[in-house]
């Protein structure tokens, strides 16, 4: 398998109703396949309940492209606006015939109920994958970096420049580093911004069947 890079050259930002409804149509024949097609994460302030959801990161993996949905700016309409035949990003989530992959779903799905009233359905949670496979102590779960680092069938050269991006990013919204979470609403997104939350998905497919 050629590992892939996380890039940013095919990344689409969708912030009106026409971008959600193309991006809509776009994935309408992904429900056939029979393996996941569809990587997920989100990003947002004090991500929860309590919290707010900036935006949703979408890898379409049989397209090789990236959908950031600007949750923030659409709000509700992000979630609620219907294509020609009338499916709607929430049908998309609460579908078991959308494959979708999350590492660590929690936060994310409690996002989605408490916010947008969506029941997540027909999802791997490679954390769980991962600590369920796992040969040695199960004890504790791994994070996302751990689990690329162990187990993606990437080059020491992409892994270092996977982290450096990861470090970029977070030195721009993790507080202990003078970062501020509100740079996931900024308008239009900082490069390196942009990048960070394209990776994390980007590298999901390559991580998962190395774990299966």
């Amino acid at each position: 398998m050629e590992p892939k890079k996380a890039s940013s050259s095919k990344v689409k930002f969708l912030d009106t109703k026409p971008k959600i409804v193309e991006f809509l149509e776009s994935i309408r024949d992904i429900s056939l396949t029979s393996t996941p097609s569809l990587y997920i994460d989100i990003e947002g302030i004090d991500l929860s309940r309590h919290g707010t959801i900036s935006i949703l990161q979408v890898y379409v993996h049989p397209a090789d492209k990236t959908y950031l949905l600007d949750i923030h700016s659409l709000q509700e309409k992000a979630s609620s606006t219907p294509d020609s035949r009338g499916t709607t990003l929430k049908k998309v989530l609460e579908s078991n015939e959308f494959k979708k992959v999350f590492f660590d779903v929690r936060n994310d799905s409690d996002a989605l109920f408490a916010h947008y009233g969506i029941h997540l359905a027909g999802i791997q949670d490679l954390q769980l994958m991962e600590l369920v496979t796992r040969s040695y102590s199960k004890k504790f779960v791994t994070g996302l970096g751990k689990c690329i680092e162990k187990d993606a069938p990437i080059t020491s050269t992409e892994k270092v420049d996977w982290s450096l991006t990861k470090e970029r990013g977070r030195r721009l919204f993790a507080p202990e580093y003078g970062g501020k979470y509100e740079v996931f609403n900024n308008r239009p997104l900082s490069q390196d911004i942009l990048q960070y939350c394209c990776q994390d998905v980007e590298f999901l497919p390559e991580t998962l069947e190395d774990i299966r």
